[in-house]
């Protein structure tokens, strides 16, 4: 696994190998990730990433997270519980450089309670694929103020999701087994 684009362009992650089945460990694919940040960074969503603060839920080994602040993120949060992905994000934040512009909280991301940040505009969703724990997680982080009006979820998953109501579903990409669904947050009401 590498960095793909922005600053930190070909910089090396910390290994994996073909996943941890175990701790449910399956980075999203570099392959994947040049498509997706290429179509969001593409003229498709006005430029979601630049400045953008970012929630990596399941974050796993970070890829996602770190894609985005090497592409102009202000910030990323990623929240995991597994023990072999905190060991690999810190790694990986760790050869990265990027401590002063992260958090990782090691929390189950379904039972998020009420967000100690400002609320995040671009959301990476990336859970165990086939156990619907993305819905739970995206209800948590809605009713616990995660989410910025209207934010911007990149959810990724092994089948077809739909969005929870008053969520707006964008569009959905297949990528091998991988399936994207670009969704925004319902607005923030004042």
């Amino acid at each position: 696994m590498r960095i793909i684009a922005g600053t930190y362009r070909g910089r090396r992650l910390a290994a994996l190998g073909k996943g941890d089945t175990v701790a449910h460990l399956r980075p999203t694919s570099d392959r994947v990730r040049e498509s997706l940040f290429s179509h969001l960074l593409g003229g498709a969503y006005d430029d979601p990433v630049t400045d953008a603060r970012v929630l990596d839920l399941f974050a796993g080994t970070g890829a996602l997270g770190l894609e985005a602040l090497s592409r102009g993120a202000a910030g990323v949060t990623f929240i995991d519980n597994g023990r072999a992905a905190w060991r690999l994000l810190s790694e990986n934040i760790r050869l990265l450089g990027v401590q002063g512009r992260t958090n990782v909280l090691r929390q189950n991301a379904v039972e998020l309670g009420r967000c100690g940040f400002p609320p995040f505009s671009l959301v990476f969703l990336d859970p165990p694929y086939g156990r619907h724990l993305g819905e739970k997680a995206l209800a948590r982080a809605r009713r616990g103020g995660w989410l910025a009006s209207e934010a911007l979820i990149v959810w990724e998953e092994g089948r077809p999701v739909y969005p929870p109501p008053e969520f707006v579903k964008l569009e959905q990409r297949q990528y091998g087994d991988t399936i994207l669904t670009v969704m925004k947050a319902p607005a923030v009401r004042a």
